[in-house]
């Protein structure tokens, strides 16, 4: 359990990706603040389940990440629980797929924010206790959509392409404080976000349940599977690791070939 006395903070962390990486850094001794909606029992469970898994703390904080006041009160309020955090996932997402002509403008400013700008307002609220203590991880999640585009999802191309960009600043202008800054880019992986969109594709593009799974989220994936959530976080857990720490400004895939091509 190389991460005892340790805290991490993880957005978007009740379901999927975010969920996957609270464990996994939970089963390592860290200390754990989870973010998201859900069941209020739901995510009790978790954090009593966390809580069993690292020997140590964990909570839940419930702030909205369109809602900057917010998203900094939680950073405050992981740092009077546990201090730290030590270590930073900015991890939250949403997903609207549309043309851009006919992209509700209410959703392009909802997955702005989400994604984009609570990973500044996170980071900016994280990046002090980081350079006192100086150790600091701040891990991003990316996409394939980081670095190629897909049609139809004009927002979501953006922010990620935006989050890996203000993740090398970051790591530049960090770079000899003891803490690194990368972006882990997964394929797709099988989580209630994917299997949300599903719908909205069918729509947009015209297909059945089934060619969107196979013509549509795998046609790019050459090894024409899913992305396993354990995979996704188990880079995360290394990237926190001391052999990594040379490993900075980095956009890592996780995508079973995709952005090979």
């Amino acid at each position: 359990m190389f991460l005892k006395g340790k805290t991490a903070l993880i957005t978007g962390s009740t379901s999927g990706i975010g969920l996957g990486y609270a464990r996994a850094l939970a089963a390592e001794g860290a200390n754990v603040m989870i973010n998201g909606f859900g069941d209020e029992a739901e995510v009790a469970g978790y954090v009593e389940e966390l809580k069993e898994a690292s020997g140590a703390g964990a909570a839940y904080s419930p702030a909205d990440m369109t809602k900057p006041q917010e998203i900094r009160a939680m950073v405050a309020d992981c740092a009077k629980a546990f201090g730290g955090p030590d270590i930073l996932i900015n991890n939250a997402g949403i997903q609207h797929v549309a043309s851009v002509d006919e992209f509700p403008i209410e959703k392009w400013d909802a997955l702005i924010a989400i994604i984009l700008s609570s990973t500044f307002h996170a980071t900016a609220a994280a990046l002090p206790g980081m350079k006192e203590s100086g150790w600091g991880r701040i891990i991003n999640t990316g996409s394939m959509h980081s670095k190629v585009a897909s049609p139809f999802k004009s927002a979501y191309n953006a922010a990620k392409h935006g989050v890996a960009g203000f993740t090398k600043t970051v790591a530049l202008e960090v770079a000899q404080q003891g803490i690194t800054a990368n972006t882990i880019s997964p394929g797709y992986v099988w989580t209630p976000l994917v299997e949300g969109q599903i719908p909205d594709t069918m729509k947009a593009r015209g297909l059945t349940r089934d060619e969107v799974m196979n013509d549509v989220l795998l046609a790019n994936q050459p090894q024409k599977k899913f992305v396993t959530i354990e995979q996704v976080a188990a880079l995360a857990v290394f990237l926190c690791k001391e052999d990594a720490s040379a490993i900075t400004g980095a956009n890592l895939s996780v995508d079973g070939g995709w952005t090979a091509q």
